[in-house]
């Protein structure tokens, strides 16, 4: 019998096992919302946040290198060797991370909306007048933010504000990786986004995180282009003016949000519709059912 291994970092929904050189990553099938982890599983959502995130990775490899080395458990520990990793697991390389939520809006929608509609901006940049709710910007922006411990909210700052934060850390190289970090995440969520609106999918806006290889290089790491990393809105019907329905845990949110006293439990048809949406849009995007 292999060893028992536990997490080295738990997260709302990811869970960190140390692999010598290298890192388990396994995406559970709990949901979060408003910070909170909710009572229920949702089957096969993990599978969904890996595979998607292998998906995007081999499609983006010419643009950046990423972190994965496998999503296979025959290439992992005996310990992985068993059903509830199976799928949801991603052997990744070791990385430093950087300290900036590297996050590219090509809509407007959320708070970006709600700022805009007070005065015109989105993260202190100004965009053009007479935009509506979920319009279509006219180039992606990007909008930094810190990264908050769990629990706390990551805080949005300026693309200058970066270059401070990475400065004080690496001396030097501010400017440079915060330039790199900026047009990398605009890079790929151009080429990602132009790709999923051939599958019937609009990306509105999406967060990447990178870090430093062995070699000082800036790679990928986390995830990439999730129902949970990202707002993905269907093309069909699709029309600004109003907020659009989403591939993602919207469902169980709103559900949250209209119903008093569930004590952080959804009913298992909002459980079921919420798993049908991250398998369709997986669906959509990879051409294939899941496996």
């Amino acid at each position: 019998m292999s060893e028992i291994l536990h997490p080295i970092k738990e997260g709302k929904v990811r869970e960190i096992y140390d692999n010598g050189d290298s890192l388990i990553m396994v995406a559970t099938d709990r949901i979060s919302c408003f910070d909170v982890i909710l009572n229920n599983i949702v089957t096969k959502k993990g599978t969904v946040l890996t595979q998607m995130s292998k998906f995007w990775f081999d499609y983006t490899e010419d643009i950046l290198p990423n972190h994965m080395i496998s999503v296979d458990v025959n290439d992992m520990p005996e310990f992985f060797r068993q059903d509830r990793f199976n799928g949801n697991s991603m052997m990744v390389k070791k990385l430093e991370m950087l300290p900036i939520e590297c996050i590219v809006r090509g809509y407007i929608t959320g708070s970006g909306w709600a700022s805009y509609k007070e005065n015109g901006t989105v993260c202190g940049i100004t965009l053009p007048e007479g935009l509506k709710e979920s319009d279509k910007l006219p180039e992606p922006i990007y909008t930094p933010s810190t990264k908050a411990e769990i629990g706390d909210h990551d805080e949005n700052i300026s693309f200058e504000q970066s270059v401070d934060v990475l400065e004080k850390i690496y001396p030097g190289k501010g400017q440079e990786y915060a330039e790199k970090l900026r047009d990398c995440t605009i890079a790929l969520y151009k080429k990602c986004a132009d790709y999923a609106l051939s599958k019937g999918i609009i990306i509105a806006d999406t967060k990447f995180e990178f870090g430093l290889d062995e070699n000082g290089q800036i790679v990928i790491g986390d995830e990439m282009l999730t129902p949970d990393s990202s707002r993905f809105w269907p093309l069909e019907g699709y029309e600004a003016g109003h907020s659009q329905p989403s591939f993602d845990k919207q469902f169980a949110r709103d559900w949250l949000k209209a119903n008093e006293g569930h004590n952080w439990t959804l009913p298992q048809d909002i459980v079921d519709k919420t798993i049908a949406k991250y398998l369709e849009a997986y669906e959509k995007l990879t051409g294939k059912p899941l496996a």
